[in-house]
């Protein structure tokens, strides 16, 4: 295939396809068949490209962690700029995080799926895929706490899994939920996004004793 031809491979189109049914009936309740027909190819043709469910399911959990992964340069790039205020770089931090799996809630519902279904297997994906972005929040939320703006009572690492739980979950079950919003999809993920960066923001910084209106008025006061 061409360089710049944005036709997907067939090996693509069986990651997408197998991606999607796993995280809608999970892996136990999709079959090589129902996926090879959602391509529109032959069994005996996806078994050419993985030879077991197995292998596909590693090369979709692969793939999505891969894609992961390619987020932790610019999250470290975010974490570590200094010229803005800590509050503003985790305020970056968090919507590359949230914005991952809302493009594509799908990633969400499988690592949630696959974290139920098989704890201890996916023990050792997280260990290596998710953890140093837990480093990088927990680093980045010690050092402000040592200035003051956290909690002095937060555990900035135990802190980051919750995060990581609250985002992956509540995403995972987003289109379920929206109902109890009475709200369209689209704007329930939107309110969605602005109460998620609200609550996690809350809770781990300390509040701010004055805000940029009181100063202002205080100015013109004096």
């Amino acid at each position: 295939m061409p360089p710049n031809d944005p036709t997907p491979s067939v090996r693509d189109s069986l990651l997408d396809e197998a991606t999607r049914r796993f995280a809608a009936q999970g892996f136990g309740g999709t079959s090589l068949q129902v996926i090879a027909d959602g391509v529109g190819i032959r069994k005996a043709s996806l078994l050419y490209h993985f030879p077991s469910k197995d292998a596909l399911r590693d090369a979709v959990l692969e793939r999505l962690l891969a894609r992961w992964n390619a987020l932790l340069p610019g999250l470290l790039l975010a974490a570590s700029e200094g010229g803005a205020p800590r509050r503003d770089r985790f305020a970056r931090v968090m919507e590359a995080l949230t914005s991952f799996f809302l493009e594509d809630a799908d990633r969400a519902r499988v690592l949630l799926r696959e974290i139920l279904d098989r704890p201890d297997a996916f023990r050792a994906l997280l260990a290596r895929h998710v953890r140093p972005w837990i480093v990088i929040v927990a680093e980045q939320l010690e050092a402000a706490k040592a200035d003051g703006a956290v909690h002095e009572d937060a555990d900035p690492e135990a802190y980051a899994v919750q995060v990581l739980h609250l985002v992956v979950g509540g995403i995972a079950v987003m289109d379920a939920t929206s109902a109890l919003l009475d709200a369209p999809p689209e704007r329930a993920r939107a309110r969605f996004e602005v109460e998620l960066m609200r609550i996690v923001r809350a809770a781990i910084f300390r509040p701010q004793e004055r805000n940029t209106k009181k100063i202002r008025q205080a100015g013109v006061r004096r």
